[in-house]
């Protein structure tokens, strides 16, 4: 047996083992890590949310089965790894889909199904918060859900003891603790960074805002407290330890760090926590985070308004769509090989067309494309379909082509990003890339780099996903060193020595993104005829 897998074992059994589950929109993830912050042992469930009664939920039974089913399968894999029961763990940290609507009443019962980030029947709710606060609120956010349930003249509202977030209710039903990360925390209710904490202004204006309906709470009594990593939030109690674990072997006391948001996990996991860094995520969908040295000037309807585990402001711009229709082009090419009897995997189909795409011109020849399969709020398009266009003038061959459907897959963002950094002149050292746009060497990150005017990074570690980054902040609660950040904790503990590549962005690249998105801006008009008559 080698000295590692034995060094292994005294990690588990001397309970310095680091547990994060995330709750993912179709996988719940849980990872065990060593010392150093590798994972030792993992599981997972798969899941879908279900539409019900015109929303979009999960029950309680399915989330505390996938809960138990993939921390077990972490506990099946210590024991079968190693020959011992899983039952002490230094810390742990739960993470999941952020916003939504948990609402309970003092029995501790669920009033009605949880209502997940994905439903969109908030928008009366959303438009008149923002114009009272004065702050961007989003359908997706906690406090439309609530707000709108008030208009509907919903009665369940009455009787609200408390409203959570997904992660925000595991933790409670583990802990007893009735606590949110603060970056959990931003995406129910805008936090003030200088207090962080709920704004009172705002909580107060809400207040103000229902107070004919003569409720028996205000605001504050039925939110989460708000807390930045770092601390302590609660151990795993008796109930909860047998809940987690049906076995009955995990034992209680162990601490959690606060439950966070999988926007602040994946800041955590790519080490983009830093004010002047970013992170961006491509694939079906693309969303950008930038952590910002102040507060924006106004009120951006393309831009949400968050923060890192630690309250600092972070503005994050979104598109429904990006790979989609790329991908689909990219299968009628696997289509064509296979017809004439030559058959590609798809890393050697998608890195072929890909990396041909850098021999196209900066501006993609004149090519214009638009990837909507969806509707893009960025760019006001209701009814999204997908566009190639080209004019007689336009240099169509395959490098091009690729090209403009590389590019059009970041143009809504790209309208979002150009907001922060030409706008609102916000500085941005680096942008950490993770997602399947940036699979292919290079390629994604060329494309990036372009498209915002600074470089491009992707770690080796960016796959490791949320329920690795809220196992780091959970790590970091209980092995941090006193008065030191996270940032300092992630940069010198975790990614020291971690390697990655770096791309900067190229002059002719930039001009000729740019001058794609002036055709882009242009073309939308079409984009929306379309959706209007086909």
């Amino acid at each position: 047996m080698s000295f590692a897998h034995e060094n292994v074992k005294e990690v588990i059994l001397n309970g310095k083992t680091v547990l994060g589950i995330e709750l993912g929109s179709t996988r719940i993830k849980a990872v065990l890590i060593d010392e150093k912050h590798q994972t030792i042992a993992s599981g997972s469930y798969d899941w879908e949310n279900s539409y019900e009664n015109h929303i979009w939920t999960y029950s309680l039974k399915e989330i505390w089965e996938g809960l138990q089913d993939s921390y077990q399968k972490v506990a099946e894999e210590v024991k079968s790894k190693y020959g011992i029961p899983l039952k002490k763990i230094g810390a742990i940290g739960f993470s999941a889909m952020m916003h939504g609507y948990m609402a309970f009443n003092k029995d501790g019962e669920l009033l009605v199904p949880f209502r997940t980030w994905r439903n969109t029947i908030t928008e009366e709710a959303a438009k008149k918060l923002t114009e009272v606060f004065d702050y961007p609120i989003p359908q997706r956010w906690s406090i439309a859900h609530l707000y709108q349930a008030i208009l509907k003249g919903e009665e369940h509202v009455g009787e609200i003891s408390y409203m959570t977030t997904l992660a925000g209710y595991i933790h409670w039903k583990l802990t007893g603790e009735k606590v949110v990360g603060i970056g959990e925390a931003s995406g129910m209710f805008p936090i003030d960074i200088e207090t962080k904490d709920y704004y009172n202004r705002m909580t107060e204006q809400f207040d103000s805002l229902v107070a004919e309906k003569k409720f028996s709470w205000k605001l504050r009594d039925i939110l989460p407290k708000v807390m930045v990593a770092g601390e302590r939030a609660g151990v795993l109690t008796e109930e909860g330890a047998s809940l987690l674990d049906t076995s009955g072997e995990l034992i209680a006391g162990i601490p959690f760090c606060p439950p966070e948001g999988d926007a602040g996990t994946g800041m955590t996991a790519t080490n983009s926590v830093a004010k002047r860094t970013g992170n961006v995520s491509a694939g079906t969908s693309v969303f950008a985070m930038v952590v910002l040295e102040k507060e924006l000037s106004r009120v951006y309807p393309e831009l949400d308004l968050v923060t890192t585990p630690t309250g600092s402001l972070v503005a994050m711009a979104h598109s429904n769509n990006c790979t989609s229709d790329l991908n689909a082009w990219v299968g009628l090419f696997d289509e064509f090989t296979r017809l004439i009897g030559v058959e590609l995997d798809a890393d050697k189909l998608y890195g072929t067309l890909y990396r041909q795409a850098m021999e196209g011109d900066a501006d993609c020849g004149g090519l214009l494309s638009y990837g909507y399969l969806s509707s893009e709020h960025i760019t006001g398009i209701e009814e999204g379909r997908p566009l190639f266009l080209r004019s007689s003038q336009s240099r169509f061959n395959l490098a091009n082509f690729m090209r403009v459907n590389l590019y059009t897959a970041l143009g809504a963002l790209k309208i979002g990003l150009d907001i922060l950094l030409k706008k609102e002149g916000v500085q941005l050292d680096k942008m950490y890339g993770h997602g399947g746009l940036f699979k292919t060497k290079e390629v994604g990150q060329s494309i990036m780099a372009a498209a915002i005017n600074a470089p491009v990074s992707v770690m080796e570690t960016a796959g490791e996903g949320g329920a690795w980054g809220i196992a780091l902040l959970a790590s970091y609660m209980s092995n941090r060193e006193e008065d030191e950040t996270l940032e300092e904790f992630l940069t010198n503990k975790i990614f020291a020595g971690v390697e990655g590549d770096t791309i900067k962005p190229g002059a002719d690249d930039v001009a000729g993104f740019e001058e794609f998105m002036k055709r882009y801006v242009r073309g939308l008009s079409i984009e929306k005829t379309a959706g209007e008559y086909f």
